[in-house]
């Protein structure tokens, strides 16, 4: 049976819901529209729906907006039909209906991420363990204690000890053969780097070696050590080691490609530093391009560090790409259209609203609020005096006679400073929302079913009403 949808929306996006639904060609739904009699459809209720929308109730699923804030169980349970919320902007409308019912899982991924702590000698155990909680908190799954060269780091057995005793993973990485014996001797899971001749260190206290050529580039010295591991009956992670752009970049990545070829099976790791350090470029498209190659070649472990200020967020990318990375490979499908998360500058559909869209709206509104929208044309500010495009905020302010009202004024000045940033960048603005930076950012913990607190400028008119 053809399945019935039913939209909830309110006046003014009643238009353009009824024109985007129209628009779709070939649908495998039939639909019906109710204006559930609110000017906004996000400040729609629950009691609002409860009181208005009128049995006997036709519908298979009914489709609210994805700004409505309310508990979408009681109101299924109450109607007995299934409620679910839409996109956000009506115009995501046509994506959404190609998946409906189909709810993207990113809560899975097989690639487990070492966070290196660079630092770790110079460190008090009481920060190490405060900066290993951060880390595991952004999606580090092993604790990696950077050793440096020539730098004493006698509380190493002892960091080790209270990491693992917080139930974190904790893996050794140093050159030097004593440091890696000590932290193998304290219970350290991972040592960081063995070769050929330093594996009978993993053989002796049980660690999970990761594994490298003796000699850089060579994966013959590699295969060796890999032999040596496969005899002893040991768990071991194969690294041939990726180099930095013009310092052997591609040539490492051609050894990648040769060691699984050589090795179809073996657990393999890629360290990613090495590009998002030593590159001055944003780092979730390195992230993204590495974890894509790490999810073709079935490489489920990553080194990660944080060191350089550009790459602050690093851990969170590797996270969020690792689950994208995993779904899109679990479906067969391109790495796109499953998460935002590592679209931090750009959006790919930037504008929700055509120019021809806001010009509709704006015609259609009947109070003094001022809306803010973008388009490929600028910055667009409406109410029901007028209606102003613009591509520099500071060119519209004359326009809109707030200078008497100061806190309507800097309410204006930053939504408008934060429109003219989304424009020029191609980021989607939504007006009172934050902008969206994906996992460049802490990620804002949003209550589906509780409307926002009203902003500072509302606020403070109630507060001088009461």
């Amino acid at each position: 049976m053809t399945e019935h949808l039913l939209f909830l929306t309110g006046h003014l996006a009643r238009s353009r819901l009824e024109r985007i639904l129209s628009d779709l060609k070939d649908t495998t739904f039939t639909y019906e529209i109710v204006d559930i009699g609110v000017k906004v459809a996000a400040l729609m209720s629950e009691e609002i729906i409860a009181r208005r929308l009128k049995p006997p109730v036709v519908a298979d699923r009914i489709i609210l907006p994805g700004r409505y804030r309310g508990d979408l169980d009681r109101l299924s349970t109450r109607f007995d039909i299934p409620f679910l919320r839409g996109p956000d902007e009506v115009a995501d409308l046509p994506v959404f209906l190609g998946r409906v019912g189909k709810s993207i899982d990113l809560s899975k991924h097989n690639m487990r991420i070492f966070a290196e702590i660079v630092d770790a000698s110079a460190l008090s155990l009481d920060a190490l363990v405060e900066r290993a909680s951060k880390l595991a908190a952004a999606g580090a799954d092993v604790i990696d204690l950077g050793c440096l060269p020539d730098t004493p780091f006698p509380h190493l057995a002892d960091a080790i000890r209270r990491l693992k005793a917080h139930g974190l993973s904790v893996s050794v990485d140093s050159a030097n053969r004593n440091e890696l014996e000590t932290g193998a001797a304290a219970g350290a899971d991972y040592l960081l780097s063995l070769t050929e001749e330093t594996i009978g260190l993993a053989v002796k206290y049980n660690a999970v070696p990761i594994l490298i050529p003796s000699v850089a580039g060579d994966l013959d010295s590699l295969g060796r050590a890999i032999v040596a591991a496969q005899n002893a009956n040991i768990s071991f992670i194969a690294d041939p080691v990726l180099d930095p752009i013009h310092f052997g970049f591609a040539a490492s990545l051609g050894r990648f490609l040769e060691a699984r070829r050589r090795w179809p099976d073996i657990p393999m790791m890629m360290g990613t530093g090495n590009l998002t350090e030593l590159t001055d470029a944003d780092t979730s498209g390195i992230t993204a391009l590495l974890s894509g190659i790490c999810s073709e070649l079935s490489i489920d472990n990553v080194l990660v560090v944080n060191v350089s200020p550009h790459t602050i967020r690093t851990v969170e990318e590797h996270d969020r790409a690792r689950r994208i990375m995993f779904a899109a490979k679990r479906d067969h499908a391109l790495p796109r259209g499953y998460d935002a998360g590592l679209l931090q500058i750009h959006d790919r559909k930037p504008y929700p609203n055509s120019v021809e869209d806001i010009a509709v709206l704006a015609s259609d509104v009947r109070d003094a609020n001022f809306r803010i929208m973008t388009a490929p044309d600028g910055v667009h500010i409406f109410n029901v005096k007028g209606h102003a495009i613009a591509q520099d905020a500071f060119e519209l302010f004359p326009k809109l006679n707030v200078e008497s009202d100061g806190a309507h004024a800097f309410y204006l000045g930053a939504e408008l400073t934060k429109a003219e940033i989304a424009w020029k960048l191609g980021k989607r603005y939504t007006q009172d929302e934050t902008l969206a930076w994906g996992a460049a950012t802490p990620e804002e913990k949003m209550d589906r079913q509780r409307l926002k607190e009203a902003g500072h400028t509302l606020r403070a008119k109630k507060d001088t009403t009461t």
